[in-house]
């Protein structure tokens, strides 16, 4: 890696004290890895649950 740059990562994502349930996150129905991911992202974006 070059001098000076920091590595790609360190997002640190917590739940801690979350009381929302899976359903209430990802819908009652089946649904794909990928559509899951997309609703998971959103609830950390709109919680935000993500630190650098």
């Amino acid at each position: 890696m070059a001098k000076g740059k920091k590595a790609f990562g360190g997002y640190h994502i917590s739940f801690k004290g979350c009381k929302d349930s899976l359903e209430s996150v990802f819908g009652g129905g089946p649904i794909g890895p990928s559509v899951m991911t997309k609703k998971l992202w959103a609830y950390v974006k709109r919680k935000k649950l993500g630190k650098r």
